[in-house]
Protein backbone atom coordinates (compact mmCIF):
# COMPACT_ATOMS: atom_id res chain seq x y z
CA UNK A 1 0.00 0.00 0.00
CA UNK A 2 1.56 3.36 -1.03
CA UNK A 3 2.19 5.90 1.75
CA UNK A 4 -0.29 8.71 2.30
CA UNK A 5 0.98 11.99 0.89
CA UNK A 6 0.53 15.23 2.86
CA UNK A 7 -2.66 16.94 1.71
CA UNK A 8 -1.29 20.32 2.74
CA UNK A 9 2.34 20.87 1.81
CA UNK A 10 3.86 23.43 4.16
CA UNK A 11 7.12 25.33 4.18
CA UNK A 12 8.79 27.07 7.12
CA UNK A 13 8.57 23.71 8.91
CA UNK A 14 11.13 21.77 10.95
CA UNK A 15 10.56 18.02 11.18
CA UNK A 16 12.11 16.02 14.00
CA UNK A 17 12.65 12.41 12.98
CA UNK A 18 14.14 10.06 10.40
CA UNK A 19 14.05 11.90 7.08
CA UNK A 20 12.93 8.81 5.14
CA UNK A 21 9.77 8.56 7.24
CA UNK A 22 9.04 12.21 6.48
CA UNK A 23 10.03 12.27 2.80
CA UNK A 24 7.72 9.39 1.82
CA UNK A 25 4.73 11.59 2.70
CA UNK A 26 5.83 14.60 0.60
CA UNK A 27 3.90 15.10 -2.65
CA UNK A 28 5.60 14.51 -6.00
CA UNK A 29 7.67 17.32 -7.55
CA UNK A 30 7.25 19.88 -4.75
CA UNK A 31 10.83 21.02 -4.06
CA UNK A 32 13.12 23.22 -6.19
CA UNK A 33 16.47 22.62 -4.51
CA UNK A 34 17.82 19.95 -2.16
CA UNK A 35 21.13 20.31 -0.35
CA UNK A 36 22.14 17.43 1.88
CA UNK A 37 25.20 17.02 4.05
CA UNK A 38 24.74 13.48 5.44
CA UNK A 39 27.15 11.92 7.94
CA UNK A 40 30.45 11.28 6.16
CA UNK A 41 31.56 7.67 5.82
CA UNK A 42 35.02 8.64 7.11
CA UNK A 43 33.44 10.19 10.22
CA UNK A 44 31.53 7.10 11.29
CA UNK A 45 33.31 7.02 14.66
CA UNK A 46 32.46 10.63 15.50
CA UNK A 47 29.04 11.46 14.18
CA UNK A 48 26.85 11.10 17.30
CA UNK A 49 26.85 14.80 18.04
CA UNK A 50 24.23 15.35 20.74
CA UNK A 51 24.32 11.86 22.28
CA UNK A 52 20.60 11.27 21.77
CA UNK A 53 19.18 7.80 21.36
CA UNK A 54 17.62 8.66 17.98
CA UNK A 55 21.09 9.62 16.75
CA UNK A 56 22.62 6.46 18.19
CA UNK A 57 19.99 4.22 16.54
CA UNK A 58 20.53 6.03 13.23
CA UNK A 59 24.29 5.59 13.68
CA UNK A 60 23.92 1.82 14.10
CA UNK A 61 21.57 1.59 11.09
CA UNK A 62 24.18 3.24 8.82
CA UNK A 63 27.43 1.61 9.84
CA UNK A 64 26.66 -1.98 10.74
CA UNK A 65 27.39 -3.24 7.19
CA UNK A 66 30.21 -1.05 5.82
CA UNK A 67 30.15 1.06 2.66
CA UNK A 68 27.59 -1.11 0.83
CA UNK A 69 25.17 -0.84 3.69
CA UNK A 70 25.82 2.92 3.89
CA UNK A 71 25.09 3.52 0.20
CA UNK A 72 21.98 1.33 0.45
CA UNK A 73 20.80 3.37 3.43
CA UNK A 74 21.42 6.54 1.42
CA UNK A 75 19.78 5.21 -1.76
CA UNK A 76 16.36 4.80 -0.15
CA UNK A 77 16.43 8.43 0.93
CA UNK A 78 17.85 9.79 -2.32
CA UNK A 79 15.17 7.93 -4.30
CA UNK A 80 12.53 9.87 -2.37
CA UNK A 81 14.44 13.13 -2.90
CA UNK A 82 14.52 12.47 -6.64
CA UNK A 83 10.74 11.89 -6.58
CA UNK A 84 9.94 15.15 -4.79
CA UNK A 85 12.27 17.30 -6.93
CA UNK A 86 10.52 19.44 -9.51
CA UNK A 87 11.46 18.82 -13.18
CA UNK A 88 13.57 22.00 -13.04
CA UNK A 89 15.01 21.10 -9.63
CA UNK A 90 18.60 20.51 -8.52
CA UNK A 91 20.29 18.36 -5.87
CA UNK A 92 23.65 18.95 -4.20
CA UNK A 93 25.10 16.06 -2.18
CA UNK A 94 27.96 17.05 0.13
CA UNK A 95 30.29 14.14 0.91
CA UNK A 96 33.94 13.22 1.39
CA UNK A 97 36.33 11.43 -0.99
CA UNK A 98 36.07 8.13 0.91
CA UNK A 99 32.48 7.62 -0.31
CA UNK A 100 31.98 10.11 -3.17
CA UNK A 101 32.69 7.56 -5.93
CA UNK A 102 30.19 5.08 -4.45
CA UNK A 103 27.55 7.78 -4.08
CA UNK A 104 28.13 9.12 -7.60
CA UNK A 105 27.54 5.70 -9.18
CA UNK A 106 24.34 5.36 -7.16
CA UNK A 107 23.15 8.88 -8.11
CA UNK A 108 23.93 8.24 -11.79
CA UNK A 109 21.49 5.34 -11.65
CA UNK A 110 18.76 7.33 -9.90
CA UNK A 111 18.99 10.39 -12.13
CA UNK A 112 19.23 8.37 -15.36
CA UNK A 113 15.46 7.86 -15.20
CA UNK A 114 14.73 11.18 -16.96
CA UNK A 115 16.52 13.84 -18.96
CA UNK A 116 18.60 14.99 -16.01
CA UNK A 117 21.77 13.66 -14.52
CA UNK A 118 25.23 14.58 -13.35
CA UNK A 119 26.31 18.21 -13.88
CA UNK A 120 29.40 18.90 -11.76
CA UNK A 121 31.72 17.47 -9.14
CA UNK A 122 32.61 20.46 -7.00
CA UNK A 123 35.79 20.39 -4.93
CA UNK A 124 35.65 22.56 -1.80
CA UNK A 125 38.98 23.23 -0.09
CA UNK A 126 37.78 23.10 3.49
CA UNK A 127 41.05 23.40 5.40
CA UNK A 128 44.66 24.43 5.10
CA UNK A 129 47.52 21.97 4.62
CA UNK A 130 48.15 19.33 7.28
CA UNK A 131 51.61 19.20 8.83
CA UNK A 132 51.54 15.76 10.43
CA UNK A 133 54.14 13.99 8.25
CA UNK A 134 56.47 13.83 11.23
CA UNK A 135 53.79 11.93 13.15
CA UNK A 136 53.98 9.11 10.60
CA UNK A 137 51.39 10.19 8.00
CA UNK A 138 52.08 8.23 4.78
CA UNK A 139 49.39 9.68 2.48
CA UNK A 140 48.59 13.05 0.94
CA UNK A 141 46.79 15.48 3.24
CA UNK A 142 43.00 15.39 2.96
CA UNK A 143 41.87 19.01 2.73
CA UNK A 144 38.79 18.93 0.51
CA UNK A 145 35.17 17.82 0.42
CA UNK A 146 33.19 16.78 -2.64
CA UNK A 147 29.82 18.26 -3.62
CA UNK A 148 27.97 16.32 -6.34
CA UNK A 149 25.57 18.44 -8.41
CA UNK A 150 22.66 16.76 -10.25
CA UNK A 151 19.52 18.05 -11.97
CA UNK A 152 16.27 16.21 -12.54
CA UNK A 153 15.73 17.53 -16.07
CA UNK A 154 17.61 19.08 -18.97
CA UNK A 155 16.33 22.54 -18.01
CA UNK A 156 16.97 23.80 -14.49
CA UNK A 157 17.05 26.98 -12.44
CA UNK A 158 20.45 28.58 -12.96
CA UNK A 159 21.77 31.96 -11.89
CA UNK A 160 25.43 32.45 -12.88
CA UNK A 161 27.77 33.27 -9.99
CA UNK A 162 30.98 35.21 -10.50
CA UNK A 163 34.08 35.45 -8.33
CA UNK A 164 36.54 38.37 -8.24
CA UNK A 165 39.59 38.39 -10.50
CA UNK A 166 42.88 37.64 -8.80
CA UNK A 167 45.33 40.50 -8.33
CA UNK A 168 47.83 38.76 -10.64
CA UNK A 169 45.18 38.54 -13.35
CA UNK A 170 44.23 42.21 -12.95
CA UNK A 171 47.84 43.38 -13.12
CA UNK A 172 48.53 41.18 -16.17
CA UNK A 173 45.44 41.97 -18.25
CA UNK A 174 44.01 45.26 -16.88
CA UNK A 175 47.35 47.06 -16.74
CA UNK A 176 46.16 50.35 -18.24
CA UNK A 177 44.90 53.09 -15.90
CA UNK A 178 42.75 55.90 -17.28
CA UNK A 179 44.12 59.36 -16.35
CA UNK A 180 41.68 61.45 -14.36
CA UNK A 181 39.34 58.61 -13.35
CA UNK A 182 41.89 56.03 -12.21
CA UNK A 183 39.78 53.27 -13.83
CA UNK A 184 41.66 50.17 -14.91
CA UNK A 185 41.04 48.82 -18.42
CA UNK A 186 42.32 46.42 -21.02
CA UNK A 187 42.39 46.70 -24.85
CA UNK A 188 40.33 44.10 -26.74
CA UNK A 189 40.22 43.17 -30.41
CA UNK A 190 37.63 45.06 -32.52
CA UNK A 191 38.12 43.09 -35.72
CA UNK A 192 35.42 40.68 -36.82
CA UNK A 193 36.48 37.02 -36.56
CA UNK A 194 35.90 35.15 -39.82
CA UNK A 195 35.87 38.34 -41.87
CA UNK A 196 33.35 38.52 -44.74
CA UNK A 197 32.45 34.82 -44.40
CA UNK A 198 30.81 35.58 -41.02
CA UNK A 199 29.01 38.66 -42.33
CA UNK A 200 31.25 41.22 -40.65
CA UNK A 201 31.19 44.71 -42.27
CA UNK A 202 34.32 46.17 -43.92
CA UNK A 203 35.12 49.88 -43.63
CA UNK A 204 37.79 52.33 -42.51
CA UNK A 205 38.35 53.32 -38.89
CA UNK A 206 41.04 55.86 -37.96
CA UNK A 207 42.84 55.23 -41.26
CA UNK A 208 42.72 51.43 -40.93
CA UNK A 209 40.46 49.27 -43.12
CA UNK A 210 39.39 45.91 -41.71
CA UNK A 211 36.40 43.66 -41.18
CA UNK A 212 34.94 44.86 -37.88
CA UNK A 213 32.74 43.37 -35.13
CA UNK A 214 30.33 46.30 -35.17
CA UNK A 215 28.37 48.24 -37.77
CA UNK A 216 29.83 51.54 -38.93
CA UNK A 217 27.12 53.44 -37.02
CA UNK A 218 27.83 51.57 -33.78
CA UNK A 219 31.58 52.12 -34.25
CA UNK A 220 31.06 55.88 -34.46
CA UNK A 221 29.10 55.78 -31.18
CA UNK A 222 31.94 53.90 -29.47
CA UNK A 223 34.48 56.43 -30.72
CA UNK A 224 32.35 59.29 -29.37
CA UNK A 225 32.11 57.52 -26.03
CA UNK A 226 35.91 57.28 -25.89
CA UNK A 227 35.82 53.47 -26.01
CA UNK A 228 38.05 53.12 -29.09
CA UNK A 229 41.80 53.57 -28.65
CA UNK A 230 44.54 53.83 -31.30
CA UNK A 231 47.97 53.65 -29.69
CA UNK A 232 49.75 55.26 -32.67
CA UNK A 233 48.88 56.28 -36.25
CA UNK A 234 48.36 53.23 -38.43
CA UNK A 235 47.85 50.87 -35.49
CA UNK A 236 44.68 48.76 -35.45
CA UNK A 237 42.13 50.45 -33.13
CA UNK A 238 41.17 48.49 -30.00
CA UNK A 239 38.20 48.47 -27.62
CA UNK A 240 38.64 49.90 -24.11
CA UNK A 241 37.14 47.35 -21.66
CA UNK A 242 36.90 48.63 -18.06
CA UNK A 243 37.58 46.32 -15.13
CA UNK A 244 34.68 47.74 -13.05
CA UNK A 245 32.20 46.78 -15.79
CA UNK A 246 33.18 43.12 -15.78
CA UNK A 247 31.24 40.66 -13.57
CA UNK A 248 34.30 38.63 -12.65
CA UNK A 249 35.28 35.01 -13.27
CA UNK A 250 32.37 32.60 -13.86
CA UNK A 251 32.25 30.18 -10.93
CA UNK A 252 34.26 27.02 -11.61
CA UNK A 253 34.10 23.59 -9.96
CA UNK A 254 37.08 24.07 -7.61
CA UNK A 255 36.19 26.36 -4.70
CA UNK A 256 39.19 27.61 -2.75
CA UNK A 257 37.75 30.99 -1.75
CA UNK A 258 35.18 29.81 0.83
CA UNK A 259 36.92 29.55 4.18
CA UNK A 260 35.75 27.00 6.79
CA UNK A 261 34.38 28.27 10.08
CA UNK A 262 36.98 29.15 12.66
CA UNK A 263 36.72 27.68 16.14
CA UNK A 264 35.61 31.05 17.52
CA UNK A 265 33.70 32.31 14.48
CA UNK A 266 30.53 34.35 14.97
CA UNK A 267 28.48 31.71 13.11
CA UNK A 268 29.78 28.84 15.24
CA UNK A 269 26.99 27.05 17.18
CA UNK A 270 28.98 24.17 18.66
CA UNK A 271 28.09 21.77 15.84
CA UNK A 272 31.33 20.04 14.77
CA UNK A 273 30.41 19.56 11.08
CA UNK A 274 28.81 23.00 10.68
CA UNK A 275 29.33 24.53 7.22
CA UNK A 276 29.87 28.26 6.57
CA UNK A 277 26.91 30.33 5.40
CA UNK A 278 28.99 31.56 2.44
CA UNK A 279 29.07 28.02 1.04
CA UNK A 280 25.29 27.67 1.20
CA UNK A 281 24.73 31.18 -0.17
CA UNK A 282 26.64 30.16 -3.30
CA UNK A 283 24.58 27.01 -3.83
CA UNK A 284 21.18 28.53 -3.03
CA UNK A 285 21.73 31.68 -5.10
CA UNK A 286 22.93 29.75 -8.15
CA UNK A 287 20.26 27.02 -8.16
CA UNK A 288 17.08 28.67 -6.88
CA UNK A 289 15.09 31.89 -7.20
CA UNK A 290 13.40 33.91 -4.43
CA UNK A 291 10.16 32.21 -3.36
CA UNK A 292 11.29 28.74 -4.43
CA UNK A 293 11.46 25.81 -1.99
CA UNK A 294 14.77 24.62 -0.49
CA UNK A 295 14.99 21.35 1.48
CA UNK A 296 17.76 20.12 3.77
CA UNK A 297 16.97 16.57 4.99
CA UNK A 298 20.06 16.36 7.25
CA UNK A 299 19.65 19.85 8.63
CA UNK A 300 22.04 19.72 11.61
CA UNK A 301 22.28 23.19 13.11
CA UNK A 302 20.26 24.78 10.29
CA UNK A 303 22.78 26.64 8.12
CA UNK A 304 20.87 25.81 4.92
CA UNK A 305 17.52 27.03 6.16
CA UNK A 306 19.04 30.09 7.85
CA UNK A 307 20.60 31.16 4.54
CA UNK A 308 17.39 30.31 2.65
CA UNK A 309 15.44 32.50 5.08
CA UNK A 310 17.82 35.42 4.54
CA UNK A 311 17.70 35.02 0.74
CA UNK A 312 13.89 35.02 0.57
CA UNK A 313 13.44 31.32 -0.21
CA UNK A 314 10.81 28.99 1.25
CA UNK A 315 12.40 26.12 3.18
CA UNK A 316 11.96 22.81 5.01
CA UNK A 317 14.41 21.21 7.45
CA UNK A 318 14.57 17.66 8.82
CA UNK A 319 16.82 16.20 11.50
CA UNK A 320 16.73 13.14 13.73
CA UNK A 321 17.99 15.07 16.77
CA UNK A 322 15.61 16.84 19.13
CA UNK A 323 18.43 19.13 20.27
CA UNK A 324 19.28 20.05 16.66
CA UNK A 325 15.66 20.97 15.94
CA UNK A 326 15.63 23.26 18.98
CA UNK A 327 18.83 24.97 17.82
CA UNK A 328 17.45 25.37 14.30
CA UNK A 329 14.20 26.89 15.49
CA UNK A 330 16.00 29.45 17.66
CA UNK A 331 18.31 30.26 14.74
CA UNK A 332 15.67 30.86 12.06
CA UNK A 333 13.20 32.50 14.45
CA UNK A 334 15.96 34.99 15.21
CA UNK A 335 15.80 35.83 11.50
CA UNK A 336 12.03 36.40 11.63
CA UNK A 337 10.85 32.93 10.56
CA UNK A 338 8.51 31.72 13.38
CA UNK A 339 9.19 28.12 12.35
CA UNK A 340 6.61 25.39 12.86
CA UNK A 341 8.00 22.25 14.52
CA UNK A 342 6.55 18.81 13.85
CA UNK A 343 7.58 15.60 15.56
CA UNK A 344 8.48 16.80 19.05
CA UNK A 345 6.55 15.18 21.91
CA UNK A 346 3.28 16.99 22.56
CA UNK A 347 1.62 14.84 25.24
CA UNK A 348 2.40 12.61 28.21
CA UNK A 349 1.87 9.51 26.07
CA UNK A 350 4.41 10.84 23.52
CA UNK A 351 6.93 11.40 26.30
CA UNK A 352 6.47 7.91 27.70
CA UNK A 353 7.45 6.49 24.28
CA UNK A 354 10.78 8.32 24.18
CA UNK A 355 14.03 6.51 24.90
CA UNK A 356 15.56 7.08 28.34
CA UNK A 357 18.14 9.69 27.32
CA UNK A 358 15.78 11.37 24.86
CA UNK A 359 13.25 11.85 27.64
CA UNK A 360 15.93 13.05 30.03
CA UNK A 361 17.21 15.57 27.47
CA UNK A 362 13.66 16.71 26.65
CA UNK A 363 13.03 17.68 30.27
CA UNK A 364 16.35 19.49 30.76
CA UNK A 365 16.03 21.32 27.43
CA UNK A 366 12.39 22.21 28.11
CA UNK A 367 13.22 24.05 31.32
CA UNK A 368 16.11 25.87 29.64
CA UNK A 369 18.68 23.95 31.66
CA UNK A 370 22.05 22.48 30.77
CA UNK A 371 22.48 18.76 30.22
CA UNK A 372 24.89 16.80 32.38
CA UNK A 373 27.94 15.75 30.38
CA UNK A 374 28.25 12.45 32.22
CA UNK A 375 25.89 9.59 31.42
CA UNK A 376 27.20 7.33 34.21
CA UNK A 377 28.53 8.01 37.71
CA UNK A 378 26.78 11.36 37.60
CA UNK A 379 25.37 10.98 41.15
CA UNK A 380 21.91 10.80 39.59
CA UNK A 381 22.18 14.34 38.24
CA UNK A 382 20.88 14.58 34.66
CA UNK A 383 21.15 18.34 34.23
CA UNK A 384 21.42 21.75 35.85
CA UNK A 385 19.01 24.68 36.05
CA UNK A 386 19.93 27.84 34.15
CA UNK A 387 20.67 30.66 36.60
CA UNK A 388 21.48 28.97 39.90
CA UNK A 389 22.82 25.73 38.32
CA UNK A 390 20.79 23.57 40.67
CA UNK A 391 20.81 19.80 40.02
CA UNK A 392 17.95 18.17 38.10
CA UNK A 393 17.16 14.45 38.20
CA UNK A 394 14.70 12.93 35.71
CA UNK A 395 12.73 9.70 36.22
CA UNK A 396 10.75 8.07 33.39
CA UNK A 397 9.14 5.44 35.57
CA UNK A 398 5.64 4.27 34.75
CA UNK A 399 5.06 3.78 38.48
CA UNK A 400 5.12 6.57 41.03
CA UNK A 401 8.49 7.60 42.40
CA UNK A 402 8.73 6.88 46.13
CA UNK A 403 10.57 8.10 49.23
CA UNK A 404 13.65 5.90 48.66
CA UNK A 405 14.53 7.82 45.48
CA UNK A 406 14.04 11.14 47.29
CA UNK A 407 16.50 10.06 49.96
CA UNK A 408 19.10 9.11 47.33
CA UNK A 409 18.69 12.40 45.49
CA UNK A 410 19.03 14.36 48.75
CA UNK A 411 22.52 12.86 49.10
CA UNK A 412 23.35 13.76 45.47
CA UNK A 413 22.23 17.35 46.05
CA UNK A 414 24.35 17.57 49.20
CA UNK A 415 27.41 16.20 47.38
CA UNK A 416 26.92 18.71 44.57
CA UNK A 417 27.32 21.51 47.11
CA UNK A 418 23.89 22.99 46.30
CA UNK A 419 21.05 23.88 48.67
CA UNK A 420 18.24 22.62 46.45
CA UNK A 421 17.56 20.17 43.62
CA UNK A 422 14.66 19.25 41.32
CA UNK A 423 13.32 15.77 40.71
CA UNK A 424 11.05 15.48 37.63
CA UNK A 425 8.80 12.42 37.16
CA UNK A 426 5.35 11.50 35.87
CA UNK A 427 4.08 11.14 39.46
CA UNK A 428 5.17 10.67 43.09
CA UNK A 429 3.88 8.65 46.03
CA UNK A 430 2.43 10.27 49.12
CA UNK A 431 5.48 9.40 51.23
CA UNK A 432 7.73 11.02 48.58
CA UNK A 433 5.87 14.32 49.00
CA UNK A 434 6.01 13.92 52.80
CA UNK A 435 9.79 13.34 52.75
CA UNK A 436 10.34 16.37 50.48
CA UNK A 437 8.27 18.55 52.82
CA UNK A 438 10.01 17.17 55.94
CA UNK A 439 13.50 17.87 54.54
CA UNK A 440 12.54 21.51 54.04
CA UNK A 441 11.16 21.82 57.57
CA UNK A 442 14.30 20.48 59.22
CA UNK A 443 16.56 22.67 57.10
CA UNK A 444 18.09 19.91 55.01
CA UNK A 445 18.93 20.31 51.33
CA UNK A 446 15.55 20.68 49.68
CA UNK A 447 14.28 18.35 46.96
CA UNK A 448 11.56 19.95 44.84
CA UNK A 449 9.19 17.45 43.21
CA UNK A 450 7.95 18.44 39.75
CA UNK A 451 5.49 16.44 37.66
CA UNK A 452 6.12 16.07 33.91
CA UNK A 453 2.59 17.35 33.28
CA UNK A 454 3.48 20.64 35.00
CA UNK A 455 6.62 20.97 32.86
CA UNK A 456 4.55 20.31 29.73
CA UNK A 457 1.86 22.83 30.73
CA UNK A 458 4.32 25.55 31.72
CA UNK A 459 6.31 25.07 28.51
CA UNK A 460 3.06 25.42 26.56
CA UNK A 461 2.34 28.70 28.35
CA UNK A 462 5.76 29.97 27.24
CA UNK A 463 5.14 28.93 23.63
CA UNK A 464 1.71 30.59 23.52
CA UNK A 465 3.14 33.80 25.00
CA UNK A 466 5.93 33.82 22.42
CA UNK A 467 3.50 33.09 19.57
CA UNK A 468 1.10 35.83 20.63
CA UNK A 469 4.01 38.16 21.48
CA UNK A 470 2.53 38.62 24.95
CA UNK A 471 4.15 38.76 28.39
CA UNK A 472 4.18 35.35 30.07
CA UNK A 473 1.42 35.15 32.72
CA UNK A 474 3.04 33.87 35.93
CA UNK A 475 0.09 34.52 38.24
CA UNK A 476 -0.84 30.84 38.68
CA UNK A 477 2.68 29.40 38.63
CA UNK A 478 4.26 28.06 41.80
CA UNK A 479 7.51 29.58 43.04
CA UNK A 480 9.30 26.24 42.58
CA UNK A 481 8.17 25.91 38.97
CA UNK A 482 9.12 29.51 38.24
CA UNK A 483 12.56 28.85 39.70
CA UNK A 484 13.01 25.72 37.57
CA UNK A 485 12.04 27.67 34.44
CA UNK A 486 14.30 30.50 35.59
CA UNK A 487 15.37 31.71 32.16
CA UNK A 488 11.78 32.04 30.92
CA UNK A 489 10.51 33.70 34.08
CA UNK A 490 13.38 36.19 34.10
CA UNK A 491 12.63 37.09 30.48
CA UNK A 492 8.95 37.50 31.38
CA UNK A 493 9.84 39.90 34.23
CA UNK A 494 12.05 41.95 31.91
CA UNK A 495 9.29 42.14 29.29
CA UNK A 496 6.80 43.19 31.94
CA UNK A 497 9.10 45.99 33.10
CA UNK A 498 9.59 47.12 29.53
CA UNK A 499 5.85 47.14 28.84
CA UNK A 500 5.25 49.12 32.03
CA UNK A 501 7.81 51.74 31.02
CA UNK A 502 6.34 51.94 27.52
CA UNK A 503 2.87 52.61 28.95
CA UNK A 504 4.01 55.50 31.13
CA UNK A 505 2.84 58.83 29.65
CA UNK A 506 5.56 60.94 28.09
CA UNK A 507 5.59 64.52 29.35
CA UNK A 508 4.99 67.22 26.75
CA UNK A 509 7.52 69.97 26.09
CA UNK A 510 5.38 72.51 28.00
CA UNK A 511 5.08 70.13 31.01
CA UNK A 512 8.86 69.57 31.08
CA UNK A 513 9.50 73.32 31.00
CA UNK A 514 6.96 73.85 33.81
CA UNK A 515 8.61 71.12 35.93
CA UNK A 516 11.96 72.89 35.57
CA UNK A 517 10.42 76.18 36.78
CA UNK A 518 8.51 74.38 39.59
CA UNK A 519 10.70 71.63 41.15
CA UNK A 520 7.93 70.64 43.54
CA UNK A 521 5.99 69.24 40.60
CA UNK A 522 8.78 66.73 40.02
CA UNK A 523 8.79 65.46 43.60
CA UNK A 524 5.03 65.07 43.61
Amino acid sequence: MPPTRYQKFETGVLYKGDNLRRLIHFPDECVDLIYLDPPFFSNRNYEVIWGEEAEIRSFVDRWQGGIKHYTGWMKNRLAEMHRILKPTGSLYLHCDPSASHHLKVMLDGLFARGDGGFRSEIIWKRSSAHSDTKQGRRIHGHIHDVILFYTKGDEWTWNPIYTPYSQDYIESFYKHVEPGTGRRYRLSDLTGPGGASKGNPKYEVMGVTRYWRYSEERMKELIEEGRVVQKKPGAVPAYKRYLDEMPGVPLQDVWTDVAPLSARGAERLGYPTQKPETLLERIIESSSDPGQVVLDPFCGCGTTIAVAQQLGREWIGIDVSQKAVGIMKARVDGLGANAKVIGLPQSLSDLKKLGHYEFQNWVVDRVGGQRSVKKSRDMGIDGWSFFERLPIQVKQWSKKVGREEIDKFEIAVERSGKHRGYMVAFDFTKDAYEEAARSREVGKNAVVLVRVKDVLDFAELIEVAELEKEVLDLSDASADLMSLFSIATEEAREKKKKRKLEKQPVASKDELEESIRSPELVSS
